[in-house]
């Protein structure tokens, strides 16, 4: 069985509970640090899918590694191969494939806001048996256009564009792979986010409120998410495992 290949850009931003759902599922992965200054790799025929994590950075930043996954995200997709972005890895998704990125119009949305299906989203809706508005877990003040071909998925109140699929390709603007022990974190790293305040920004202590619960409903997302990608992979389906 060939592995996931994630790509993490900030240490505390790996894969966090998609690597769980993976294990569970004794799916081997592997990460590519681009923090800790690993090359990005040209080829992709090693690897049954690709899987780019977020990150403070922007997508227009002028990074050399940035163009070098948007012109691996350009050639995979050419190629057909599976890819998942989350947060920072949907806008360079976003970017690679012809939509644009730019600072959204509400601020900074951090914290837990509701998720809304759009219409044509009926299909990966029943196939995921998702809520109505599943409540998810967000942080970041960047915000994409739809790329050729894509179709909208999910949108907030906030940032009307949260997720798409593009091809073999799922995009999600917000975070599904954050553990309890991973919001610790991040509420102190970025309190400086916190402190800018908004309307879409929620203070530490909102932020921090009923993770024993909310961590689980998030992981239910995840599941539905992450697994329904899995399942369009290039690999035997996970029932004959």
């Amino acid at each position: 069985m060939k592995p996931i290949r994630f790509f993490r850009h900030i240490a505390c931003e790996g894969p966090g509970y998609l690597g769980a759902i993976l294990e569970r599922l004794q799916w081997p992965y592997e990460v590519v640090c681009i923090d800790d200054g690993h090359a990005v790799p040209t080829a992709f025929d090693d690897v049954a899918g690709l899987v780019f994590m977020g990150g403070s950075m922007s997508v227009n930043d002028p990074l050399p590694w940035i163009n070098d996954e948007i012109d691996l995200i350009q050639r995979a997709h050419q190629a057909g191969v599976p890819m998942l972005g989350v947060c920072l890895g949907s806008q360079l998704l976003t970017k690679a494939l012809g939509g644009t990125v730019s600072k959204g119009s509400s601020g900074q949305e951090i914290g837990w806001h509701p998720l809304h299906w759009v219409n044509g989203a009926s299909g990966i809706r029943a196939l995921t048996d998702l809520p109505d508005e599943p409540l998810a877990f967000h942080w970041h003040g960047d915000t994409f256009s739809l790329p050729p071909g894509a179709e909208l998925l999910l949108g907030s109140a906030c940032y009307p564009h949260q997720a798409y699929a593009c091809g073999k390709s799922l995009a999600l603007q917000f975070h599904i792979e954050v553990t309890a022990e991973m919001v610790q974190e991040w509420v102190k790293l970025y309190a400086g986010d916190i402190a800018q305040g908004g309307v879409c920004n929620q203070a530490h202590a909102e932020i921090s409120h009923n993770l024993e619960t909310r961590i689980p409903a998030l992981h239910r997302l995840a599941d539905s998410l992450f697994e329904h990608w899995l399942a369009g992979l290039n690999e035997p389906p996970l029932k004959d495992r």
